[in-house]
């Protein structure tokens, strides 16, 4: 009888923005011998730090002997935010980061609020290579965003379904899967047998605390004007406005405001609520992959999700 090959195990962390995903997951990387993986859809991107709270410095963590232990992380800062980034990109170079980690003997723990993302990976997603096909491309730089976004519910409410605020506003990501979706139906069929056996966990933090946390964080950011100037810094290296706007949330926002399409005091009212919306729209996410029945293990802390790896692991 021939002994079925058991899968390599990978821990994935989810969660809204602002949950305390990150800090989770590089406590259990330091736990578990791990390394991180993010699923970030910003967060790929060099030079924007700020307002995607890469939060790079809380990957050092201090030893009780006074020394500093790096935990190692993939697919932050790994392109220019001039250039196109994808989901099949980030998916060939998720499961790539997967590959090497497991074959160092670590354990995997994917990070990220990215529901297509995380998805991409967890669901293994079929991509297609459609190559560009510039007349029809041509015809979808007539319409905006929400026009785009019609065409793409009419062709695949499935798949439109599942894209996140960012996407649903990006005419270059919808133009890009309604041109997949044109020439090759096999984008429809979205899902293969998953690579990985994986550990879902997710954190859900009620709103009466997350909104404060939201609050502050953004206040945090806007201090001293540290954000403003990041984004000030982007688009004179050669970021264009249109670019830092299709990015969303702290990057649109203070772009408007940059460029006098807004004040000071309304960007910031309006950016929180915006991120509100959007923490909203990814627990809606995460809801909807449940019911299409995904088990994601909700955990109130720490030591709960090192109780799940233990037994996932042993």
């Amino acid at each position: 009888m021939n002994k079925v090959k058991t899968k390599n195990k990978v821990v994935v962390i989810l969660g809204t923005t602002a949950s305390g995903k990150t800090g989770l997951g590089i406590k259990l990387a330091d736990v578990f011998r791990g390394e991180i993986v993010s699923a970030d859809s910003r967060q790929v991107y060099w030079g924007m730090d700020i307002g995607s709270g890469k939060d790079l410095p809380d990957y050092n963590i201090k030893l009780p002997s006074g020394k500093t232990k790096k935990i190692k992380y993939h697919l932050i800062d790994v392109a220019s935010p001039k250039t196109e980034f994808n989901l099949r990109k980030y998916q060939k170079l998720a499961f790539a980061s997967l590959a090497d980690i497991v074959e160092r003997k670590k354990l995997p723990i994917i990070v990220g609020g990215t529901g297509l993302y995380l998805q991409a990976v967890v669901d293994n997603y079929h991509l297609s290579e459609v190559k560009p096909d510039t007349k029809l491309r041509e015809e979808l730089e007539l319409l905006d965003a929400p026009e785009l976004y019609d065409k793409l519910m009419a062709k695949s409410p499935a798949f439109a379904q599942k894209l996140n605020n960012s996407d649903i506003n990006n005419k270059r990501h919808l133009i890009r899967y309604l041109e997949v979706l044109s020439g090759d139906l096999s984008y429809q069929a979205k899902t293969r047998e998953s690579l990985y056996d994986f550990l879902l966990l997710g954190l859900d933090i009620p709103k009466e605390i997350l909104y404060p946390r939201i609050l502050k964080r953004l206040e945090d950011r806007l201090a001293n004007g540290v954000l403003v100037d990041e984004v000030k810094r982007l688009h004179r290296d050669g970021v264009s406005w249109t670019r830092l706007e299709s990015f969303g949330l702290e990057y649109r926002y203070v772009a408007f405001y940059l460029q006098d399409k807004m004040e000071y005091e309304e960007m910031a009212t309006k950016l929180f609520t915006a991120i509100c919306q959007f923490a909203k729209r990814q627990k809606t996410w995460y809801r909807r992959w449940e019911k299409q029945g995904k088990k994601i293990h909700w955990v109130q802390d720490l030591a709960e999700a090192e109780g799940l790896i233990k037994q996932f692991i042993a």
